[in-house]
């Protein structure tokens, strides 16, 4: 998933609720789906923020030393600033490119 390219807003907007149940008419079903989206999104963003802080960590034995380092603080102020993971998810499913199924209609 590329974050920088994502077009979600970064702060609250008001979406029709005839837009977001239009796919499964039913509002409930809708939120719950994009609810699980954005858990997905939370959990890569987390991995991937983790996995570039780890580059930048430095172990040591005395706690009360603490190193600030430019580029940690750059990496943390980026992923601050991108939309949170909820918006990404409502304007994936707004879109469209959130594959869902229902398993009740399939059996």
């Amino acid at each position: 998933m590329d974050l920088k390219k994502t077009e979600a807003p970064v702060s609250t907007i008001t979406i029709d609720k005839d837009l977001v149940d239009a796919p499964t008419d039913n509002i409930y079903e809708a939120i719950s789906i994009i609810a699980k989206r954005a858990n997905q999104i939370n959990t890569e963003i987390k991995k991937e923020l983790i996995e570039k802080l780890e580059e930048f960590a430095t172990y040591n034995d005395s706690l009360e030393e603490v190193f600030e380092n430019k580029e940690q603080i750059e990496v943390s102020k980026f992923y601050e600033r991108l939309p949170k993971p909820h918006a990404i998810a409502v304007k994936e499913w707004l879109d469209g490119k959130i594959y869902y199924r229902d398993t009740n209609a399939d059996s």
